[in-house]
């Protein structure tokens, strides 16, 4: 796309805008090309690459910005447009207050999944926990922090998510206190569990072709939950009774609710309890074993 600063950019306008021209016009871009967000989008790029917090553009909207400036916010404008998630672009995403690492490694956190860790730790203390399919470690993290007694424990297959889980309890300063392994499902995790969490793939695999082009840009092993979206949920209650002495909460599908619950129920688990997100849809569901 040739625009006027006279070479293929994804910035519309002319060299020397201003702050608030290059935020009003790509707005205007984004939203042609179905960037959700548009200006909340190009607000974070722009507060990148200048170092800033997004909330300082707005002391300076008549500043002029030179091409050096604009010249590494046009490759980002145009991966956002392509549908790059604005985390992978960022690198971050903040998260219950604290800052993670964030790129295609792993599933990008949503803020269900921060509604979903503050019902944990307002249910109370645990002794220890453990996350499965823990990805980027954003739930072990968050809970390791929230929860300072607890013994935490974050398991995943695949090395990818574990090396990001790995940087994150590194640059948060939780490496001593939450422990990360190799594990499909509860494979690899023995003794006694007070605490179940996971947030497992969900989306049934016919329906991945249909997601957003943002959340296809998420690994396929955080996305694939088999044929009806329950294989490993299901895989995951058939095991839990093994070692769960206590909570099981589980994030899990639109419309999954009943059959979640149903499920559990059939493997003798007791106070089952669907729970809604921001949104009043039933988002979560929650357990007790043993």
């Amino acid at each position: 796309m040739i625009c006027a600063f006279g070479r293929s950019a994804y910035i519309p306008g002319a060299f020397m805008k201003s702050v608030l021209e290059v935020i009003q016009s790509t707005t205007d871009f984004f939203r042609k090309r179905g960037v959700e967000s548009a200006r909340l989008n190009i607000e974070h790029l722009l507060a990148h690459v200048l170092g800033q917090k997004r909330m300082d553009l707005y002391l300076q909207f008549d500043r002029p910005l030179a091409d050096r400036e604009l010249d590494p916010l046009r490759d980002l404008v145009k991966r956002r447009a392509e549908g790059e998630p604005l985390q992978h672009l960022l690198g971050t995403v903040e998260f219950m207050g604290r800052v993670f690492r964030c790129d295609a490694r792993a599933l990008v956190p949503r803020p269900e999944t921060e509604l979903l860790c503050e019902k944990i730790v307002s249910a109370g203390p645990a002794r220890r926990v453990v996350d499965v399919g823990t990805g980027s470690g954003v739930i072990a993290l968050t809970l390791a922090g929230e929860m300072p007694e607890a013994e935490v424990e974050g398991v995943d297959v695949s090395d990818d998510a574990l090396a990001l889980a790995r940087e994150n309890a590194e640059q948060l300063g939780l490496a001593e206190r939450v422990r990360f392994s190799r594990s499909d499902l509860l494979a690899a995790v023995e003794g006694e569990v007070d605490l179940l969490v996971a947030n497992l793939p969900y989306i049934a695999s016919e329906e991945i072709a249909v997601l957003s082009r943002e959340v296809r840009r998420d690994p396929l092993l955080a996305l694939d939950g088999g044929g009806d979206g329950l294989r490993l949920i299901e895989r995951l209650a058939d095991d839990a009774p093994r070692v769960l002495r206590g909570r099981l909460a589980l994030e899990i599908g639109h419309g999954q609710a009943v059959a979640v619950a149903a499920l559990l129920a059939a493997r003798n688990f007791q106070d089952i309890r669907p729970e809604t997100d921001y949104e009043g849809r039933e988002r979560f569901v929650f357990a007790k074993y043993g």
